[in-house]
């Protein structure tokens, strides 16, 4: 390769790399392949991006980096050729409740200028469409009112800005008025007044206070329009309304506009700002819920679960029926509405129902309680205001934040916010339309169906030309997103329900909508999580990407990826320690003919996964989940076979995660665990006395923090604390379990408060680690390192590799046995106390997946995995499926969701959603064996069953034999 065409290494040795020197070209699409642990993104993130951040950072001033912080030199000797780096990775980091896909694309921004823009506003009450409206009928509306009411008429200056506004009311002084609302509060301009000028304000100036007469029209006129002057066009005015209470009188705010307000039920709106479609902004959010669309309420599931029991056998779970006081409290009503404590609630009239679950607000009930230590008793003579009331009471009442939040967990649920109905915005944001859709009806649309609106939206010629520039933007963003596989999304998605994957490819589709060139784009397994139809778009993507001039690596291990590569790097041969050298790097061709490649082998046929020679028909029962409606799915029943292995495929957004994860997993632990998960709707779950435990591997992270480390995740490392306490040596010292903690005081270094290195931090240079001069890195102090088992401390034990430990603590079954699963899995290689945060994604997952698979199986066991090959290479999914077959040879039963299609095609039976995403899946496509499925995906529409079919094909042999 010509000098400046290529990114040159030499010499990197970050993380396992062994002093790797290879040159990539620049301007292609490179993929880096290679077992997981093998030190691909060591190279890729570690040390190309890292390099290619701090290169950047550096450029800046001084005076700049010490906002930005510093970054580590990545150990490499020499790295020429690189661009500005910007990384992609699959990381979810939009857990902010009030995120969502919208938002994280920008695509909502745009939607708000759109909407303020060239927006209809229509009444919130009756729907009718808004105009302008004058001073007349302002003054006509408040001459409406009753006769002699009393009116504070307000001139609205100042809404919500940040600002000292020291101006503004010196001027108001200058002309004339006297006081003004200031943040709520009635003030005098004659006052000091000084705001804070961080802070947002309003500052409304009292006109005038007049009193509704006839003769008195002429003056509120002139209030109004003095109002209206100093507005901009708009007035507040407070009504005080004469009634029975014990002011006499109740104070309402209306808001006129000149601009927007319905003649009929009087009601104006605010000026359309983009702020009043935001929901994260106060004057656009639901003012019940702040704009979340979801409250904590009470709910009566839970305060009630079983209707057939009586009080005093535990009807509510809330009030304990050996309690003297609840007991008494229940007495009384009972006795008030002719019932007994022992009546089931079902048999409660009523009325009877009413009494206890509302109260009684007009009548008082007498009780008496006798204190249980027999030193007296309390007469009590009061209204009953219900079991809800008085919950609330005493949540509102409770002695500690813990109390509180216990109720809460208990007895409460999130439920849709019963004032947007979910929608997060007030009901005049929710008024204004765009091609007859208010923004958030525009939003629950899925980008695929937002395509089709907006290229169909008919404006006028007026409105064209004020929103060309904002529809050319929201067109391209949705284009993006698409061609990224993201069609079935909608916009008004959480995004924290998004998967890694789909994270990523939305900060892909915000990338490519940038238009950036000459500019080191690097990717961390964007596949994730994509079905073979939609993952020929995402390398469509790349591509492109590439050829405006980008230089595009790919830390990836999907077969399509790696064969449209232009160059591929493989890192191995092996993983951890075993790994870290370039095995092969050229054109994917050039790669299949390097025999050491494990990669190349796999692409060019010569190592491949076996197919089953027989598949399995199960123990003959099943698990029925019958009408699953829960989002996309269209009442489908679906039957899992027990004591066999079971895939959930379909293209993405075809509702195989709202089936497994939100329906199947939680009703049956529901009702085989007693857990109470909150279950998607659905008509009845049957077979679950074929099983007796399950067990969900779910794709969330397992806790990577610097002190984490594999064996204190899967549990391993309380055993071998035990241990060590149990040692004659220990128990002479009166040492416990603690002692041979880093994390507590007692047993660790405290120099180094058992990190066993130094951070000294260095102004406008990266912090330096060095080894702590005390402990010299071992973590713990002398004392507790003298304590040996086998001549092995503590800290040589979490020195040790998965392997070395399987062997040292052979003759230890409960430990023996968790760590041969994380051996199993293909952990062998990493040290039992490595860092968790070295981890790459593809060990953290399979640490997390062997913890789980360490449970003692009973045969009767039912596994849900979600896509647990993510970021797993050829030879890692082979062992993973190794594990997974042994299992159900054992009587368990394995269901999992999965795009893998060497995975796929060792399942017994395949149950394929679709046909495609978003509203247009939801359905069961086929249902049967890979063979089965495969030999009429043309009938079926199946594209499982498509890709299903060329890879049987591939892996047998002509005649048909396997």
């Amino acid at each position: 390769m010509v000098q400046g065409e290529k990114i040159s290494i030499r010499g990197a040795r970050e993380h396992n790399l062994k002093n790797i020197s290879l040159d990539i070209p620049r301007n292609k699409l490179v993929v880096i392949s290679g077992l997981s642990g093998s030190g691909k993104s060591s190279l890729a993130f570690d040390t190309l991006f890292a390099e290619g951040q701090r290169r950047y950072m550096e450029s800046l001033s001084s005076y700049a980096r010490q906002f930005l912080g510093s970054m580590d030199k990545p150990d490499v000797d020499l790295i020429e050729g690189l661009s500005p780096a910007i990384s992609i990775e699959q990381k979810t980091t939009h857990r902010n409740p009030r995120s969502t896909v919208g938002t994280v694309t920008e695509i909502y921004d745009y939607y708000r200028l759109l909407f303020a823009r060239v927006g209809k506003a229509h009444c919130p009450k009756c729907g009718r469409e808004i105009n302008e409206q004058s001073d007349d009928q302002i003054i006509g509306s408040i001459m409406g009112w009753g006769e002699g009411e009393r009116i504070t008429v307000l001139a609205p200056v100042i809404r919500g800005k940040k600002g000292e506004h020291q101006k503004i009311i010196d001027d108001a002084k200058k002309s004339g008025f006297a006081r003004a609302r200031i943040d709520g509060l009635m003030v005098d301009l004659d006052d000091s007044i000084k705001l804070d000028k961080q802070k947002k304000h309003s500052i409304e100036i009292v006109v005038d206070r007049i009193v509704v007469r006839a003769d008195s029209r002429n003056r509120i006129a002139e209030a109004v329009e003095a109002a209206l002057s100093l507005a901009g066009g708009i007035v507040v005015v407070l009504r005080r309304i004469p009634d029975s209470s014990e002011r006499g009188y109740s104070e309402e705010e209306v808001f006129f506009s000149q601009h927007n307000a319905c003649p009929e039920c009087g009601i104006s709106i605010p000026e359309l700002q983009p702020r009043l479609f935001s929901f994260n902004n106060p004057f656009g959010a639901c003012p019940e819920c702040t704009g979340i669309g979801e409250k904590m309420e009470w709910d009566e599931k839970k305060i009630l679960p079983d209707r057939s029991l009586s009080f005093n056998e535990g009807a509510f779970p809330f009030f304990n029926p050996d309690s003297e006081w609840n007991a008494a409290m229940f007495g009384a009503i009972a006795k008030e509405f002719g019932f007994s404590l022992d009546s089931p609630l079902s048999s409660l009239s009523e009325e009877q129902f009413s009494a206890l679950w509302n109260g009684i607000p007009d009548r008082n009930i007498r009780w008496v309680y006798r204190k249980q230590s027999g030193e007296g008793m309390s007469e009590y003579n009061r209204p009953w205001i219900g079991i809800l009331q008085e919950m609330r009471r005493r949540h509102n009442e409770a002695w500690s934040e813990a109390q509180r939040v216990k109720m809460e967990e208990r007895f409460m649920s999130v439920s849709e916010c019963t004032g947007c109905h979910g929608s997060r915005l007030r009901p005049e944001a929710l008024g204004v339309t765009v091609g007859g859709k208010n923004i958030m009806e525009l939003c629950a649309l899925s980008v695929a169906d937002s395509i089709g609106f907006f290229e169909n939206l008919s404006l006028t010629e007026t409105e064209e030309a004020i929103a060309h520039q904002v529809l050319k933007e929201i067109r391209a963003r949705l284009s993006f997103l698409n061609n990224v596989g993201l069609d079935y999304l909608t916009l008004d998605r959480a995004a924290g329900t998004l998967s890694g994957g789909e994270a990523q490819r939305i900060r892909l589709a915000t990338q490519i909508g940038s238009g950036l060139t000459g500019v080191m784009y690097i990717l961390d397994e964007p596949s994730i999580g994509l079905h073979q139809r939609d993952n020929e778009r995402l390398i469509g993507m790349l591509t492109y990407l590439r050829s405006l001039g980008n230089s595009v690596i790919v830390v990836e291990h999907d077969e399509q990826t790696l064969r449209t590569a232009d160059w591929l790097v493989d890192i191995g041969p092996g993983a951890g320690v075993h790994g870290g050298n370039v095995v092969a790097s050229g054109t994917p061709e050039q790669v299949m003919q390097v025999e050491e490649s494990v990669t190349g082998q796999y692409l060019s046929g010569k190592l491949a996964m076996d197919i089953p020679a027989e598949r399995r028909k199960g123990n003959g029962k099943s698990i029925l989940i019958r009408g699953a409606r829960e989002h996309n799915l269209k009442g489908i029943d679906i039957e899992i076979p027990l004591g066999a292995f079971t895939c959930i495929t379909g293209v993405s957004g075809s509702g195989k995660s709202t089936l497994l994860s939100d329906i199947f997993y939680p009703a049956v632990s529901n009702a085989l665990m007693r857990t109470e998960y909150p279950v998607g709707a659905f008509g009845g779950l049957e077979g679950t006395d074929g099983i007796d435990k399950v067990i969900n591997i779910d794709q969330s992270p397992i806790g990577r923090t610097p002190r984490s480390n594999p064996v204190t995740y899967a549990g391993v490392f309380d055993s071998i604390r035990e241990l060590f306490a149990s040692l004659p040596d220990s128990k002479a010292r009166g040492y416990k379990g603690g002692r041979f903690s880093f994390n507590v005081k007692g047993g660790r270094c405290e120099k180094c408060q058992g990190a066993g290195t130094l951070t000294i931090e260095m102004n406008f240079l990266p912090d330096v680690f060095i080894q702590c001069d005390v402990c010299h890195g071992k973590r713990f102090n002398k004392e507790t390192l003298d304590i040996r088992y086998k001549g092995k401390s503590i800290s040589d034990v979490l020195d040790m590799t998965i392997e070395e430990a399987c062997e040292f603590f052979a003759s230890i079954p409960h430990i023996a046995r968790k760590l041969g699963t994380l051996k199993s899995v293909g952990l062998g290689y990493i040290k039992l106390g490595q860092n968790a945060l070295t981890l790459s994604g593809g060990e953290a997952q399979r640490v997390k997946l062997a913890t789980e698979l360490a449970r003692p199986s009973t045969g009767r066991t039912l596994y849900i995995l979600d896509e647990p090959t993510t970021g797993l290479h050829f030879a890692d999914v082979k062992v993973l499926m190794d594990v997974i077959q042994r299992l159900v040879d054992k009587g368990n039963t394995v269901v999992m969701i999965e795009h893998n299609l060497d995975v796929i095609c060792q399942a017994d039976n395949i149950i394929d959603l679709g046909p495609d995403g978003g509203f247009r899946g939801g359905s069961v496509v086929d249902v049967g064996t890979p063979e089965e499925v495969a030999s009429r995906w043309k009938e079926t529409g199946s594209f499982t069953g498509k890709y299903v079919d060329e890879m049987l094909r591939r892996l047998c042999k002509k005649d048909g034999t396997r």
